[in-house]
C-alpha cells in the first residue's frame, strides 16, 4: 500500500476547498451541504467548520444515506440496509453541496442526485470529493477536489478518517501486487 495524504494534507484540502466555495458562492445564505454516508458525512462535519471558521456564517449540514438510489441493488448479495437522511433544511431553491470520500464510477454522485431531488428542487448541485480517481462512466464530476489520483481499475482508494479509524490519512492499493 502507499500513502498518497496524511492527515495534515486532508486538512489543507478541506481548508483550501472551504476558501474556494467561499468565493465562487460569495453569499453562503443559500449553500447547504450534504454528507454521503459513510465517511462523505464525516467530511460534511469538516467542510462546515472549515467554511464557518474562514466565512463567520454556519452552514448548514446534512447526510443522506443513498442505499436504496443505487443502480447495483439488484446485483447485491444482501438486502440492503438504509440507515436513513438527516437533513435538517428543505433543499428546494438551495445551492447544494454533496460530499463524498472517493469518486470512481460518479454512480454514486448519480443516485446521490436523484435522493436529492426527490427532496425538493435546488438551485444547483455541486460535488466536492476528496479523491477523484477519474474513471467517471457518467458525464458528472467533482467541482471541488481535494486531489486528483490517476489509478487502475483494479486498485482500490482507502480513506482512513479518525472518526471511523482513528487516523486521517489516504492509500492506494493494489490486490494484484505481490505483497499486497
Amino acid at each position: 500500500m502507499k500513502q498518497i495524504m496524511d492527515q495534515q494534507e486532508i486538512e489543507h484540502a478541506i481548508t483550501r476547498v472551504a476558501m474556494t466555495i467561499i468565493e465562487n458562492h460569495k453569499e453562503l445564505s443559500t449553500t447547504m451541504i450534504l454528507g454521503i454516508r459513510t465517511r462523505g458525512e464525516y467530511l460534511a462535519k469538516r467542510l462546515t467548520t472549515a467554511l464557518e471558521r474562514l466565512s463567520g456564517i454556519a452552514v448548514p449540514c446534512g447526510v443522506m444515506d443513498i442505499t436504496l438510489y443505487r443502480d447495483d441493488l439488484s446485483m447485491a448479495n444482501s438486502a440492503p440496509v438504509f440507515q436513513g437522511n438527516s437533513i435538517p433544511f428543505p433543499v428546494q431553491g438551495k445551492r447544494i453541496i454533496l460530499v463524498d470520500d472517493v469518486i470512481f464510477t460518479a454512480r454514486t454522485l448519480r443516485s446521490a442526485m436523484y435522493a436529492v431531488m426527490d427532496q425538493g428542487r435546488p438551485q444547483s448541485i455541486e460535488v466536492f470529493a476528496l479523491i477523484d480517481r477519474g474513471h467517471n462512466e457518467l458525464p458528472l464530476y467533482a467541482r471541488y477536489k481535494g486531489k486528483h489520483v490517476q489509478t487502475s481499475r483494479s486498485e482500490e482508494v482507502l480513506v482512513k478518517l479518525s472518526e471511523l479509524d482513528g487516523e486521517d490519512s489516504v492509500w492506494i492499493h493494489d490486490p494484484n501486487q505481490q505483497g499486497a
